[in-house]
């Protein structure tokens, strides 16, 4: 246990961001400097607030089966490496999830019970960026190298986890992007300030001096059909994500000005970086309102905070949720309780218990607003509550409302088997119906949080190494049966 009257003792605290009429100036991550950095001074103290429980209810909160308690004890004792070797023993990609994981490790913490969780999040952050700054973070060489080839058609979190335990395991991997980076949605989905891409680019610097290879700009299916990935490789990992959105089919659709999130947030990205878009997307000048209440909400809305719209407004259907835990949600599962992100810091308006009934246009075929009424939850679907109409200004409409499933070209092409609900089906190895074809993250599972990405990544590694292979000594924290409280 690190201070053992630590939860008694210390409050919970956690870094100050940067001013708001500060950051909404830049697009650098909202902490000053790294988050890690920003919480050195406190670290300690906080990791000392874990009790060390002898049952870590936190591992049931986390898919990835974090050794929290280990690593918690390390920091608070100065002891920086074994605490990254502990953190790395279960996570690639930690300096990702300590930025962009919702954290349901610390809504499942034995403290929150009766006060606050312990920051387990902060702790992560912490130990991985300061085992960068101090050039701790080293490629790590497989011990021997076997004949065997394996395609990883994406490059988000899951494919990325698949590809660097794979390349650990001595087989000659090649990840396929078809966007001119490697990175999925974090390159390209999550904005700067939420994640600099310098993170990620160290990261990838990593894996290629470990042997991963890369490949950008191929679009399989059209590139490369499925069919010649089978004919190159020995086995072909699909970690292409849910990426199709959902679209609100009202009255007004058509008109020009209401794009998908993942339209508008990709072009902005690239710009940041140094790119350049024909007739981008953009918030500049404009009543803005963005349609779903979700992370990709938010990103919309500091976006569009950091372009300078007139005015910004997020809707949400559901009801605005409660300020702590509701009794139907009890711990330690995760809670859908109200959440403020540095985005909402920034600005703009919240409006819950809404829905969009129609999209007004002006003359040209531009969206000029939209009509909303509020609605209440009765016998299973939603009801509009009479006489609540109003309308809403807009020039600019992004739709947040999550992703309905992966695109089905590849799929097709190799001829792999959909679930019930869309996805690509895997069995408990995250094989398909195609021998040699495997799937993992949210293409398989459908829309999740960053930690499943990896966490399925990992274990999908150990399914394909045994096919290659007879045997694996790669670990598997889930597979895709598995359904944890957090789900």
């Amino acid at each position: 246990m690190p201070d053992p009257k630590g939860f008694l003792t210390t409050p919970r605290e956690v870094a100050d961001r940067r001013p708001v009429d500060e950051r909404v100036h830049d697009w650098r991550e909202v902490y000053p400097g790294t988050p890690g950095r920003a919480l050195l001074p406190i670290i300690s103290k906080q990791a000392g607030r874990c009790m060390d429980c002898g049952i870590p209810f936190c591992h049931t909160g986390c898919p990835l089966g974090n050794l929290i308690p280990e690593w918690n004890d390390l920091v608070w004792r100065d002891e920086w490496q074994p605490a990254l070797e502990r953190l790395h023993a279960t996570n690639n990609f930690p300096e990702f999830t300590g930025r962009l994981c919702p954290a349901p490790c610390e809504t499942s913490c034995v403290v929150g019970i009766n006060g606050d969780p312990v920051t387990i999040k902060n702790v992560e952050v912490a130990i991985i960026d300061k085992a960068w700054d101090d050039s701790r973070v080293v490629p790590q060489q497989p011990e021997w190298h076997t004949d065997r080839t394996v395609a990883v058609v994406g490059s988000g979190p899951a494919g990325l986890a698949v590809a660097q335990q794979l390349t650990r395991a001595g087989h000659t991997v090649v990840v396929h992007e078809r966007a001119d980076a490697i990175g999925g949605l974090l390159r390209y989905g999550i904005p700067e300030f939420k994640m600099e891409k310098a993170v990620l680019d160290r990261r990838l610097k990593q894996m290629g001096l470990e042997g991963t290879q890369f490949k950008t700009g191929v679009a399989i299916g059209r590139d490369i059909t499925g069919g010649e990935l089978l004919e190159r490789y020995e086995a072909v990992v699909l970690a292409i994500g849910s990426t199709v959105g959902r679209d609100l089919p009202v009255p007004g659709r058509d008109l020009r000005g209401i794009h998908q999130a993942m339209e508008f947030l990709p072009q902005s990205n690239k710009v940041v970086l140094g790119g350049e878009v024909p007739e981008q997307i953009t918030a500049t000048g404009k009543d803005v309102v963005i349609i779903g209440g979700g992370d990709t909400g938010a990103d919309c809305l500091g976006t569009s905070i950091r372009q300078e719209a007139r005015s910004i407004t997020q809707l949400e259907i559901m009801p605005t949720p409660p300020q702590l835990r509701p009794e139907s949600q009890p711990w330690p599962t995760y809670p859908m309780t109200f959440k403020v992100s540095s985005a909402h810091e920034e600005g703009g308006d919240r409006i819950y218990a809404v829905s969009t009934t129609r999209f007004v246009g002006d003359d040209d075929g531009n969206v000029a607003g939209l009509d909303l009424s509020e609605v209440r939850f009765e016998a299973g679907k939603f009801v509009p509550v009479e006489g609540s109409d109003r309308h809403i200004p807009a020039q600019l409409v992004l739709l947040a409302m999550g992703f309905s499933g992966p695109e089905k070209t590849i799929a097709e092409q190799l001829g792999v088997e959909l679930d019930e609900r869309g996805n690509i089906a895997r069995d408990d190895n995250f094989a398909t119906n195609v021998p040699g074809v495997f799937a993992c993250g949210d293409a398989g599972r459908g829309q999740s949080l960053i930690v499943w990405a990896i966490a399925e990544g990992r274990s999908a590694a150990r399914g394909v190494d045994e096919f290659l292979s007879g045997s694996s000594k790669l670990p598997r924290p889930i597979g895709p049966s598995d359904r944890q409280l957090m789900a």
